[in-house]
C-alpha cells in the first residue's frame, strides 16, 4: 500500500473514531478502548506529518 494511502486511510479512521468516542459513555471500556485507538492513530498521524489542529475534535 502506498504511503499516501496510508494516510488516507488513518485519517478517515481517526474521524470515524472520534464520531464514535462522541456517541459513546465516557467511563465505558468500549471508550476506553476507542481512547487507545484514538492515541495510536493521533501518533502515528502526526510522525507522518498530519497537522491534526482542525480533524481532532477530542483534544484528549
Amino acid at each position: 500500500m502506498a504511503e499516501k494511502e496510508m494516510i488516507q486511510r488513518n485519517i478517515e479512521e481517526f474521524a470515524r473514531l472520534q464520531r464514535y468516542m462522541k456517541l459513546s459513555d465516557k467511563s465505558s471500556e468500549a471508550y476506553a478502548e476507542m481512547k487507545d485507538r484514538y492515541i495510536e492513530l493521533k501518533i502515528i498521524l502526526t510522525a507522518s506529518g498530519i497537522n491534526l489542529t482542525e480533524l481532532d475534535k477530542i483534544k484528549e
